[in-house]
């Protein structure tokens, strides 16, 4: 079967060059890798594994949500209680305020305008992604693959960086994870689909919550989160 061509829109929005601040972040994956979890290829793809199905999963829903009619106000307050941890809180507002900043530049639209007059400090990042995708023209589907695409390709991307990881094992692991971001993605269109706010993924990583409040105190380190 031959697939539909992907709007060149989502290649601009997903790509890790669009200057929206992601690459300052690891997902975890720099605590993961002090504490011993993550050291190689295989344990950095059981650590994408995991965050893929839970606050992958979670925020691909959220961000599938802001890009049909769902009200981004209060897609931000569902956002808000699914992040127990203040400092990801705190890091997803930071990125969803530069997000929004990068794509009222690249897609002007007054829906951009009005989320930014709305959430000055800052809406949370998956929900502005939805926004955003929708200004430039996506689908919630398309916005639910790159949100989910990004919760593995961080942590992979910054192990080059902390691990030493061979760009070739790096690209392997992603395309390893390629099918399951695509279930993951159709899975959190679904539930946006409902219109239910309350039925969307509450799924979250307690580990991630209290690596990410230990390394916030850490005086010296690579990556933001």
């Amino acid at each position: 079967m031959t697939r539909p061509p992907t709007d060149p829109a989502l290649l601009v929005l997903a790509d890790g060059r669009f200057p929206a601040g992601g690459h300052a972040h690891s997902g975890g994956v720099e605590s993961a890798v002090r504490a011993g979890r993550v050291g190689d290829a295989r344990t950095l793809e059981a650590f994408c594994t995991g965050r893929l199905h839970t606050t992958g999963l979670t925020a691909a829903a959220l961000a599938a949500a802001a890009a049909g009619a769902t009200d981004p106000l209060v897609l931000d307050h569902a956002a808000e209680i699914r992040t127990p941890s203040p400092a990801l809180r705190a890091a997803s507002r930071r990125l969803g305020r530069q997000l929004l900043r990068a794509a009222r530049a690249a897609w002007p639209d007054p829906a951009l305008e009005r989320l930014a007059g709305a959430a000055p400090g800052g809406a949370h990042q998956p929900v502005v992604f939805g926004v955003v995708a929708a200004a430039a023209g996506l689908s919630p589907a398309d916005a639910a693959t790159a949100v989910a695409y990004e919760s593995v390709s961080g942590p992979v991307t910054a192990c080059v960086r902390l691990l030493g990881l061979d760009p070739f094992e790096a690209a392997a692991v992603l395309a390893r994870l390629a099918p399951p971001v695509a279930a993951i993605a159709r899975e959190a269109v679904a539930a946006a689909a409902t219109g239910d706010v309350d039925l969307l993924p509450t799924l979250g990583a307690p580990l991630l919550d209290l690596a990410a409040e230990d390394h916030a105190r850490w005086p010296v380190r690579l990556f933001a989160t």
